[in-house]
């Protein structure tokens, strides 16, 4: 009579993808890069994945979407002013093509 194997099977275990951006809220357009980026990094941000268009700092806003000119950009759930260009998925968001509501 042969024995059982008592050799134990690892449960596989999936690694964690690097965390690249942040979606603050669930409404926001626009997501926030935690750690500079290069033009051409592929990025996932909850179901979205996507080509950053250009290289960009930390702090930088990227769209989420397709925007357009006059579009809204939300951040932290709320409105944070208005493009004044369209914008790709992956485009950079900030006063080169952003009129600020906070800025006079």
């Amino acid at each position: 009579m042969q024995r059982a194997s008592t050799a134990c099977i690892e449960p596989l275990h999936t690694v964690p993808t690097p965390l690249d951006v942040l979606r603050i809220h669930p409404n926001d357009n626009v997501c926030v890069a935690i750690h500079p980026l290069a033009a051409g990094s592929e990025v996932v941000c909850g179901e979205l994945r996507f080509m950053v268009i250009e290289d960009v700092r930390i702090g930088a806003k990227l769209a989420l979407k397709p925007l357009q000119n006059g579009d809204l950009v939300i951040k932290f759930g709320e409105p944070i002013g208005y493009l004044h260009q369209n914008v790709a998925v992956g485009g950079y968001v900030h006063t080169h093509n952003l009129s600020s509501d906070y800025s006079s």
